[in-house]
């Protein structure tokens, strides 16, 4: 039955037409709770949802309901208008819990600036969480290399930054996050992948993720070869190395696949590491001076989380 639907259509446009009191009357769309007959579901004697339906007809000028049956029916037109009432309906709800998240201090967006080290899964699993308890907070996030998390901070372009280069700061909170770990890998034909007898470091092309914050203008992590190509983000250093060019260091949730696949091998560089590994920690960090709201708060805590299973 699809009168009350109807019922609550009347009742809202009343409240936001005639009263002006936008959608305080117009209580959550019936549909979602168990009942079946118009008149209990709304809390409303009979001839008040009868006087509810006429009104909105007159409002629409349509007739909604066949009323020389016994049991009134939708007309077509009341068949055709049903989805766009269910739709209003809902975004009145939507509205209400908007206004209520407003009330509460909830944000009406957050930024994120996320280190390339750092495993995108465990950042999409942390932002659905908080998707599901703030659906209205509007979200940005940014990847960058290096330093570039921190300047986002500092520059107040991010609410956060999980970082995995960051010197202390005063003006920033930071919180230890996870582990990350890097392999220096090849193609299975490089050179260095095959152990040529001779084979020096130098003589060969080293990949390395370019940083183009100004925190490390000047300086080099991690780079063993005088010759290097210098790229912006892990996915093209990781298909220069599929494709037999070069060597370089890349994270080991990103290259798993690859290894056992065979289209990379990792090799044993003492000079960066034990067997070519490098480990590092990633920070969770905010501005010192600017409070986290709840939508924040709740991405930290989905974060955390997330890194509890990377530290195993």
């Amino acid at each position: 039955m699809k009168l009350h639907i109807f019922v609550q259509a009347d009742l809202l446009f009343r409240s936001c037409w005639t009263t002006s009191r936008s959608t305080r009357c117009a209580p959550s769309p019936p549909w979602r709770r168990p009942a079946a007959f118009a008149p209990a579901r709304l809390h409303r004697v009979q001839s008040a949802v009868s006087h509810a339906i006429a009104n909105l007809e007159a409002q629409l000028r349509v007739t909604l309901f066949d009323r020389s049956v016994y049991k009134p029916a939708l007309t077509p037109a009341g068949q055709a208008l049903l989805a766009d009432v269910r739709i209003i309906l809902a975004k009145v709800d939507a509205l209400r819990a908007h206004a209520h998240e407003l009330g509460e201090g909830v944000e009406l967006g957050l930024s994120l600036a996320v280190d390339t080290l750092f495993p995108p899964d465990a950042v999409a699993h942390a932002l659905k969480a908080m998707h599901a308890r703030y659906p209205s907070v509007g979200v940005r996030v940014e990847y960058a290399s290096l330093g570039g998390p921190a300047q986002a901070l500092k520059a107040r372009r991010c609410t956060l930054a999980v970082a995995v280069l960051e010197r202390p700061d005063d003006q920033i909170r930071r919180r230890f996050l996870a582990p990350v770990t890097t392999w220096a890998v090849a193609a299975p034909g490089h050179p260095l992948a095959r152990g040529e007898a001779g084979t020096e470091l130098a003589d060969h092309l080293q990949v390395v993720v370019e940083d183009l914050s100004a925190a490390t203008r000047g300086r080099d992590y991690g780079v063993l070869s005088p010759r290097t190509w210098r790229v912006g983000d892990m996915v093209t250093k990781l298909a220069l190395l599929r494709a037999g060019v070069g060597w370089g260091s890349l994270p080991a949730w990103l290259v798993q696949a690859d290894l056992r696949a065979g289209t990379l091998v990792r090799l044993p560089l003492a000079e960066l590491g034990p067997d070519g590994a490098v480990q590092m920690r990633a920070y969770l960090s905010h501005c010192a001076d600017e409070p986290l709201g709840p939508a924040a708060r709740s991405l930290c805590d989905s974060l955390r989380e997330g890194a509890a299973a990377l530290r195993g």
